[in-house]
């Protein structure tokens, strides 16, 4: 898709503070953080959201955990840390590309919202 936020940021179009990228995955900075620690992780694969994802995505999906794991561990989350997919505007879903969100450097509540 030509016009959506994430692929450009993906494509380097749009400045990010990127924190990883591979060939399936981009992470970056959140703009908005809700917490101390705010990385969005987006596949390059455009989706609109998980509901869109197929049992092709399956390995890109369990990608997307493990890198989340990977960066919490790099920046020393080691009390806890929370991954979201936001799906859909009621769920708060406000860019329609695929990312989870990696939070963390907070006490968090449950149940969230």
């Amino acid at each position: 898709m030509t016009d959506c936020l994430f692929c450009k940021i993906g494509r380097k179009e749009i400045p990010s503070k990127l924190v990883h990228e591979d060939p399936d995955i981009f992470a970056f900075e959140d703009i908005q953080p809700q917490a101390p620690v705010h990385i969005l992780l987006c596949p390059r694969k455009h989706l609109i959201s998980l509901t869109d994802a197929s049992a092709e995505d399956a390995a890109m999906l369990g990608k997307l955990q493990l890198i989340a794991a990977q960066i919490a561990k790099e920046r020393k989350l080691t009390d806890g840390y929370r991954t979201v997919f936001n799906n859909g505007g009621r769920a708060g879903q406000s860019v329609f590309h695929l990312h989870l969100h990696l939070l963390g450097g907070r006490d968090f509540r449950w149940p969230p919202g």
